[in-house]
C-alpha cells in the first residue's frame, strides 16, 4: 500500500513503449464503486474474488506492465499464475509508508492502529510477496522515477 505501483507502473510502460494496466482500477471501474466501499459493503473474501479475477483477466489479456493490489498474492492460484512472469516487489518499510500514505483510514486493511496493521500485513505477505518475485527493489527514500531505473536494472531490461 502506497509504495508506488501506479506511478511506478506507468513510468515503466513509458519507458518500455508499452501499455499499463491497473487491476484495482479494473475492479472500480467494473464495480463503479471504490475499493474501500466494496470491503465496507460487501467484506474482504467478497473483494479477493474480484482481485483474483481481475488478475486471471489481466494477465490473460495484457501484454504490457501490470500494477497489483497489494493482497492479489494471498491468493494461491494467483501465486501460481504470476510464476511465468517478470514480478517485481516493491518494498518499503513502515515508516516510509507514514510519509508517504499517512496510514489513512482510506485503506479498509489499515482502519485501526495503523502502524500495527501495516506490520501486520506485511509480516504476512513479505513472503508471499518473495515467492513471486523475480527481483525485489526497494523504494524507501526514492522518487519514483529512481524505482523505476531500478526496476529496468534488476530485471535488465533496456527502454525502448
Amino acid at each position: 500500500m502506497g509504495v508506488g505501483k501506479t506511478t511506478v507502473g506507468k513510468l515503466l510502460a513509458d519507458r518500455l513503449g508499452v501499455a499499463f494496466r491497473d487491476t484495482d482500477a479494473d475492479i472500480v471501474a467494473a464495480q463503479g464503486r471504490e475499493i474501500a466501499d466494496i470491503f465496507v459493503d460487501e467484506g474482504e473474501p467478497y473483494f479477493r474474488d474480484l482481485e483474483r479475477r481481475a488478475v486471471r483477466a489481466a494477465v490473460e489479456e495484457h501484454d504490457g506492465v501490470l500494477a497489483l493490489g497489494g493482497g492479489a498474492v494471498l491468493d494461491e492460484s494467483t501465486r501460481a499464475l504470476l510464476s511465468a512472469h517478470p514480478v517485481v516487489y516493491l518494498s518499503m518499510d513502515v515508516e516510509e509508508a507514514v510519509k508517504r500514505t499517512g496510514l489513512n483510514q482510506a485503506r479498509p486493511l489499515l482502519a485501526v492502529n495503523p502502524r500495527k496493521q501495516w506490520r501486520e500485513l506485511m509480516d504476512a505477505r513479505r513472503h508471499l510477496y518473495a515467492e513471486v518475485a523475480r527481483a525485489v527493489v526497494a523504494t524507501d527514500g526514492r522518487i519514483p522515477e529512481e524505482v523505476a531505473k531500478a526496476v529496468l536494472d534488476a530485471l535488465e531490461l533496456k527502454e525502448a
